[in-house]
């Protein structure tokens, strides 16, 4: 991975959205809810004040609107604090 998050960020991988067809219609990718769920690719280091609870490989939930969307290597992914994470499943 060519990214490192700094201090107490976050990098999630999101969780595929579900495919779903409502009598014969697909929904375009526009219309699906964005998944609240994803797996942590890189944690930062932390701060002075807050410790890293979260590691590489957990999966965890995240609220609707949390972090910033990047996109590498063709995949999106978002960086978030670490406070922006819900909990781990």
């Amino acid at each position: 991975m060519s990214i490192k998050p700094l201090a107490d960020r976050v990098l999630v991988k999101p969780a595929a959205a579900e495919e779903k067809t409502i009598g014969g219609i697909i929904i375009p990718d526009s219309a699906k809810e964005k998944p609240l769920k994803g797996e942590v690719v890189a944690v930062g280091g932390g701060t002075k004040d807050e410790v890293m609870v979260l590691k590489a490989g957990d999966q965890v939930l995240y609220g609707k609107y949390a972090g910033t969307e990047i996109e590498l290597e063709n995949e999106k992914f978002l960086i978030m604090r670490q406070s922006d994470v819900l909990a781990t499943i």
